[in-house]
């Protein structure tokens, strides 16, 4: 066994460190025979060992070995004894973060991801922690979909959807022949041929709002080719226009939901902000999500995109005003 690829030797490299701590002095060739490889990779992973460790790389921060003769011991070993400890917000980013993984197609071991967020749970729960997880990709629409996608590529059938789609605010019925599940920016999509469109497209599965596996055949052509998604699933062509916007304290997690380019960040007495470079194909939709952030999205530019959301902005005051009966 050759133990070289990156699937057999992360395994084994997270599993190096206790397994020294528990026997120091051990013999490089009893370790190597206990993880079924040569000596010569043995040495291999000792030596990547030690650039391994903690932020800062310091004096502690580093894993640490002594070797004498043909023997290695452990003395660094960056924390991997301290039990690990979790605050709220990490337990439930972890958390969803598990849950994402255990739905998400190609996984190998379902079953132990299934177990590590039992035991999160029960290590949240017994802490007195809620955690709710009524949060964006884990509403129930999107689980159903999710279902419907997948006996329809099991039993190869084609599926009627109603989807919305955000750029044109609008919500269309299709028929669509599937072609796989994928994850994508964390995010789950259904890849298929469409009907309407005659061609491939990605439908993302939070946006399905209604889905029905239908008793005829899934018939993708022959020419139908995979979206490559190795740049991401956004990919900015000619057409599509840019934006400057000046993201708020509580509005930063835009920049990593959409797709954006060079982000500057400042720290102000009120938070963090950032300014970012959006791409974007119709300025409606830039309009209407700057005015769905209620004001902690500022356009910069361009101007006539900013004028929009500030002519929208005073028409709905304006109704707002009349609907409360406020003096004109």
């Amino acid at each position: 066994m050759s133990g070289t690829s990156a699937a057999d030797r992360l395994p084994r490299l997270l599993s190096l460190v206790p397994y020294l701590l528990a026997r120091p002095g051990v013999r490089i060739a009893d370790a190597a025979a206990d993880f079924g490889i040569t000596e010569r990779q043995l040495r291999r992973d000792l030596e990547l060992l030690w650039m391994c460790g903690l932020p800062g790389y310091g004096p502690g921060d580093l894993v640490d070995l002594q070797f004498s003769g043909d023997t290695v011991t452990v003395i660094e070993d960056a924390g991997m004894r301290r039990p690990l400890r979790l605050t709220t917000a990490e337990a439930a980013a972890l958390l969803v973060a598990l849950r994402t993984l255990a739905d998400a197609p190609g996984v190998v071991d379902t079953e132990a991801v299934r177990r590590a967020t039992a035991k999160i749970e029960r290590a949240v729960g017994d802490a007195g922690v809620a955690v709710d997880f009524d949060a964006p990709g884990h509403h129930e629409e999107e689980e159903r979909a999710t279902a419907a996608v997948r006996e329809a590529l099991e039993r190869g059938r084609a599926l009627r959807i109603r989807y919305y789609t955000a750029g044109r605010d609008a919500v269309s019925l299709r028929v669509v022949d599937p072609m796989r599940l994928l994850l994508a920016e964390g995010r789950g999509y259904l890849e298929a041929w469409c009907r309407k469109a005659e061609g491939v497209r990605l439908f993302r599965l939070d946006r399905v709002e209604d889905v029905e596996v239908l008793d005829e055949p899934s018939a993708p052509p022959a020419t139908a080719e995979h979206t490559d998604i190795s740049a991401g699933v956004f990919t900015p062509r000619a057409e599509h226009r840019s934006a400057v916007l000046e993201l708020g304290p509580d509005t930063l997690w835009v920049a990593e939901y959409y797709p954006v380019e060079d982000v500057v960040t400042e720290h102000a007495p009120d938070g963090t902000r950032a300014r970012v470079v959006m791409r974007y194909a119709d300025p409606a939709w830039l309009v209407r999500l700057v005015l769905g952030l209620g004001g902690s999205v500022r356009v910069v530019e361009p101007p006539e995109v900013a004028a929009a959301v500030a002519e929208r902005a005073a028409a709905a005051l304006e109704q707002v005003g009349e609907t409360v009966g406020e003096p004109r």
